[in-house]
């Protein structure tokens, strides 16, 4: 285990693999928990065969009952709403993720991969602390819309894929293999 601790003060994100691997890290280093912020995701579901977006209140919540059983942890500081579904008001999904901050289960709302004009429907309805959206020299359309309603609103941005997956740092070497 402590291994993997010194691992997690190198990654420079905090960002780890799994859920069972948080679980493990934290029963194993009581004192952690106080120390991080935990984040996690819900709203893909694997059914029927295939994954699907879900959104609907009740999944919410019994999402987010699973993930703080399975971390053992009281309180989640961070819930992203992994992907939008669109079968959903994102006021109605909100309107539940609310619910459970007032009930002390999360501490902020997220949303990963949401549009401008559903990031501004989602904060009316209640504070949006964190949007987490793909950005990098490739992926530059986010700074038309996306980041500058999250600066009027004073919502944090998390990107993911900075260096495009790793192409940035391998792609000339990825591609000689090609050629």
């Amino acid at each position: 285990m402590y291994g993997n601790v010194r691992l997690l003060r190198r990654r420079p994100t905090g960002h780890l693999p799994t859920k069972s691997w948080w679980e493990r890290l934290l029963k194993a280093q009581p004192g952690l928990r106080d120390k991080i912020q935990l984040a996690t995701k819900f709203g893909i579901q694997f059914l029927d065969g295939k994954f699907q977006i879900n959104g609907e209140p009740a999944y919410v919540r019994a999402a987010c009952e699973g993930s703080l059983k399975r971390l053992g942890v009281d309180c989640i500081d961070l819930y992203y709403q992994h992907r939008i579904d669109t079968k959903i008001p994102i006021e109605v999904t909100i309107g539940e993720l609310k619910k459970l901050v007032e009930e002390g289960k999360i501490k902020y709302i997220g949303l990963s991969e949401a549009s401008a004009s559903t990031i501004r429907r989602a904060h009316a309805v209640h504070p949006i602390t964190a949007v987490q959206i793909e950005w990098s020299l490739w992926s530059t359309d986010v700074e038309q819309h996306i980041i500058p309603t999250c600066r009027e609103l004073g919502i944090g941005i998390v990107a993911y894929s900075p260096l495009r997956r790793g192409f940035f740092i391998i792609g000339c070497q990825a591609c000689r293999r090609f050629y």
